[in-house]
């Protein structure tokens, strides 16, 4: 017995002397954090990059990038609903215990025992005061230098194990004594990573619901209390169901604990939190991204600073061109398709109102198929060769042999290209050579205009990547992406000049009225006269009417247009527009894959058509911009293939029509009018 007695007097003496020891050493620890941490103001907004907002032209916003906040809210301004339901789902014991809970710790390792994982893999019964902690990231400031990225430096805060929740709980108990628990709510309602680049319940609330966080209802307030657990697998915009069921649950714990009266648990229950109109958009995020990236770097994807960018995104055009690619996908395709396609449409200004950058995704960062991929543009290419010659004062009736035709080409020998049919007609007019899409007539022309004046007038319409200097120029040879395409196309439309496409129209810092930046694009200098245009435009018409584009015909309206397909239909393109717009449609596949039974005639025209059936409906048809020339005589064909015919009639015929070839053209090069 006394040797008993002896042992538990060692064992005593070496405990509370031990326990003094840890007690002193915890104390100096607690109070070392203690002198460290600020004041609650300086915690509450966590991010080290600002936000960007982007309205569409109504004003309403459509999508957002970088983490937004939405501004600071106190425990005290917030929903009474949002702080129980956060309380109840998170650490029922908040109000009574210092930091942390053992019995919270002890049920946690229980529950992960019991689902082999380790003792504190998966749930770590944290309490709020202990979250916020990993928040703070036990007071380590992030350091560019020491980290690759934002999400390696969070993704270390965040990290488990047993030295990670030995280092917390002085962290922890510091801020027990440094705050009252409604500054540690404050803190936890303000830093809280909520999904959907939402950073704090206010910014929370504002993205899903279109409200602020002291305006929420209980079925709001436990949809974002459950969003704590996982915020991207719960975010509603992700899987509204799934965000749903989440706040069920979180409706449970709250009436299970007080803070919901039966009848009020069963009224949220049967009135689920639902997505304001702007979070349930779903489309627009292929224009988010161009638009992000059309501006610099340092007031958008880097900036420090929360910013507005008015858009001229139109919201229902946007729809509705989703809808139509997804009915021609789902109607016209069979299923398990990998093809592709993209659609911009865009106003006569160059403005962009609707931009599809590809089938089945709209993530933030997706390959942008109608800004991104640079395709050959075949014979979408073409309406550029003729307005080359227009321009130089021939004639839509005037002719062009249509027969076989051999180019020597110094380094590459002979050249012969084919018409698509591998068949020739003979003297056809330049309208006709469009509409049917002939590529020897187009190659006669661009060899007669000159190649350098064809290279000119497309560069003046905005193709100027690497245009090909062979006479394969003519066929659509060289590559574009669809959006500068359709932008060159707005030429046409506009009487000639030149537009760069543009989605902003401003830019400004949140909370200013005054812009940083205007519009990034518009009306620029003129290409063709407007008298080649308009008759450009017709010849294009005719393309819908008689040739090639038939599929893309809108009834009532006049459309123009031309379809383009590359060497074997690797792309197919239809480009067209009404009085009001330009809508561009590509299709192929990313990687190349020959497309099969499609050409721009095809499947393009009929997106186009599906699109623009949408767009126009309930709109007055308005007439194209264009001439209609007078028929001309068929002369004989020159040696170099192309002829000028002479007018049957001249009464109403524009004066540069009336005038001989070598008199016009020398007007158009050196007269007043030049």
């Amino acid at each position: 017995m006394r040797f008993v007695l002896w042992i538990w007097r060692v064992v005593w003496g070496i405990a509370w002397r031990a326990g003094i020891v840890t007690t002193v050493g915890l104390g100096a620890v607690v109070f070392y954090f203690y002198a460290q941490l600020p004041p609650t103001e300086e915690l509450l907004d966590a991010r080290a990059r600002g936000s960007v907002t982007l309205l569409d032209r109504d004003g309403q916003v459509f999508a957002w990038r970088g983490e937004t906040f939405g501004g600071q809210i106190t425990s005290d301004t917030v929903s009474p609903y949002l702080l129980n339901a956060v309380v109840a789902t998170e650490d029922k014991r908040f109000y009574g215990h210092f930091g942390i809970s053992p019995r919270g710790i002890a049920s946690a390792v229980s529950i992960n025992l019991a689902a082999g994982r380790g003792p504190l893999e998966g749930n770590g019964g944290s309490t709020i005061t202990q979250q916020v902690a990993k928040l703070l990231c036990l007071g380590v400031p992030y350091d560019a230098s020491q980290w690759k990225s934002e999400a390696d430096y969070e993704a270390d805060c965040r990290a488990g194990g047993i030295w990670r929740k030995i280092k917390e709980i002085p962290y922890a108990m510091a801020m027990e004594v440094k705050y009252s628990k409604a500054d540690i709510l404050t803190i936890y309602f303000n830093r809280a990573y909520l999904g959907a680049g939402a950073r704090g319940f206010e910014a929370a609330a504002q993205r899903y619901f279109g409200i602020s966080a002291n305006q929420v209802n209980p079925a709001q307030a436990a949809m974002l209390a459950g969003l704590l657990k996982a915020p991207s697998r719960f975010a509603p915009t992700n899987n509204l169901k799934r965000a749903q069921d989440r706040a069920a649950v979180i409706i449970g714990l709250m009436e299970e604990q007080g803070y919901l009266t039966g009848d009020e648990a069963a009224k949220a229950l049967a009135n689920p939190a639902q997505l304001s109109a702007a979070a349930a958009q779903s489309s627009g995020g292929f224009f988010a991204d161009w638009v992000m990236e059309s501006a610099p770097a340092f007031l958008t994807s880097e900036t420090t600073e929360d910013v507005i960018i008015d858009t001229t995104l139109d919201p229902v055009m946007q729809a509705k061109a989703d809808a139509a690619l997804a009915w021609v996908f789902e109607n016209k395709i069979k299923e398990g398709s990998n093809a592709q396609a993209a659609i911009v449409v865009m106003s006569a200004d160059g403005a962009v109102r609707a931009m599809v950058g590809g089938r089945q995704t709209e993530a933030a960062g997706a390959f942008n198929r109608a800004t991104q991929a640079l395709r050959q543009t075949g014979s979408s290419f073409k309406p550029f060769v003729y307005a080359a010659a227009l321009d130089l004062g021939w004639s839509p009736m005037d002719f062009v042999d249509d027969s076989p035709l051999t180019i020597d080409t110094p380094g590459s020998g002979p050249w012969s290209p084919d018409n698509y049919d591998n068949e020739f007609k003979g003297m056809i007019t330049l309208t006709e050579a469009l509409a049917e899409s002939r590529n020897i007539p187009a190659v006669k022309v661009s060899e007669a205009a000159g190649r350098e004046a064809v290279r000119a007038v497309a560069a003046g319409f905005g193709l100027n990547s690497d245009l090909a200097l062979g006479p394969a120029l003519a066929l659509g040879a060289s590559e574009s992406t669809l959006l500068t395409m359709t932008g060159a196309y707005v030429g046409i439309l506009n009487g000639g000049s030149s537009v760069t496409p543009y989605g902003m129209n401003a830019l400004r810092l949140k909370g200013e009225t005054e812009a940083l930046i205007g519009p990034g694009g518009g009306i620029g200098e003129r290409v063709i006269s407007q008298e080649a245009a308009q008759q450009l435009v017709y010849m294009m018409n005719q393309v819908v009417e008689t040739g090639t584009g038939g599929r893309a015909r809108l009834e009532g309206w006049q459309v123009a247009g031309k379809t383009g397909t590359t060497q074997a239909a690797r792309d197919a393109w239809f480009i067209g527009f009404t009085a009001d717009y330009v809508t561009g449609v590509w299709m192929g596949y990313d990687d190349n894959t020959p497309l099969v039974g499609v050409t721009g005639g095809g499947l393009p025209a009929e997106i186009w058509h599906e699109t623009m059936a949408r767009i126009t409906e309930g709109m007055a048809p308005r007439p194209l911009p264009m001439i209609i020339p007078l028929p001309r005589t068929m002369p004989q064909p020159p040696q170099e293939g192309v002829a000028r015919g002479v007018p049957l009639a001249q009464e109403n015929t524009p004066a540069a029509q009336q005038e001989d070839p070598v008199t016009n053209i020398f007007k158009r090069l050196f007269g007043k009018n030049n």
